[in-house]
């Protein structure tokens, strides 16, 4: 199976979000929905979506709010909200939500809030969110601060290293690099506030949906501990540990991200 080539135009929601469609030759046998983390955008995951697209899957990535094509928020936004409404909007429900670090976070939240949304669960370098301490929820919003006064390319130039393993190829690692730079204040705030106000541990024994929790094992942004954490905490998910990868396994090893992904749903590639 070939898969046809993601729109290079995406479509919005009524409030401004961008989904960007890879679509399967044929009719798709599940969709998902994929979230990037805070510092990328709808492209992070477009080597996994073409890849899922492979498998018969309709990927759709969104562009989260105040993030890559979609519309910058103001004021405060309830991103698990605008999610569950780009889902529903389209009549999509319920999906394959699979979330990257501060996407899985929100993925998660949705899972608890709106259970009949979602079929089942990929948390991927993810984590219970910045609020677990204090001082986990103060670097987080100071991130905000940073990327102020040092403006996204260099914020990036510092940054972005970290979220690849020693393994990783040039190419990947510029990528990750330019889609961090292309991150916005208001985005970037709404991202890190929602991050700095939330903590899943007090739900993750109540998600429903089955979940896979999936990590680089060279990620030492969320680390494997992290993951561990989740996979132990909510109820039957599964574990798997990606080798030679970082946080951004999503990009550096898309091949084993899918194949981890379509084995926990039981397709064959």
């Amino acid at each position: 199976m070939t898969t046809m080539a993601a729109t290079s135009t995406p479509t919005w929601t009524q409030d401004g979000i961008a989904l960007v469609e890879h679509r399967p030759e044929g009719a798709p046998t599940r969709t998902a929905v994929l979230l990037h983390g805070i510092g990328g955008n709808a492209a992070s995951c477009a080597e996994l979506g073409d890849r899922l697209a492979d498998r018969g899957v309709l990927a759709i990535a969104w562009d989260a709010p105040g993030y890559g094509r979609s519309r910058d928020p103001r004021g405060d936004v309830d991103l698990v909200d605008r999610l569950a409404g780009a889902i529903t909007s389209r009549r999509l429900g319920p999906v394959d939500l699979v979330g990257t670090s501060w996407g899985g976070v929100i993925a998660t939240v949705l899972a608890h809030r709106r259970p009949a949304l979602v079929r089942s669960l990929v948390l991927a370098d993810s984590t219970r969110g910045s609020g677990t301490t204090h001082d986990k929820a103060t670097a987080m919003r100071d991130r905000v601060t940073e990327l102020e006064s040092l403006g996204a390319e260099e914020f990036a130039a510092r940054r972005a290293g970290r979220l690849v393993s020693p393994h990783a190829d040039d190419h990947t690692a510029v990528q990750v690099r330019r889609q961090m730079s292309r991150v916005r204040v208001p985005g970037y705030r709404a991202a890190a506030e929602f991050m700095a106000s939330t903590d899943t541990g007090s739900i993750l024994s109540r998600i429903s949906a089955p979940t896979l929790v999936v990590v680089g094992e060279d990620d030492v942004v969320t680390g494997v501990p992290e993951s561990r954490l989740l996979a132990e905490r909510i109820p039957g998910a599964q574990l798997s540990i990606i080798p030679r990868a970082g946080h951004a396994a999503v990009s550096e090893r898309p091949d084993a991200m899918a194949d981890a992904i379509t084995d926990f749903w039981g397709l064959t590639s």
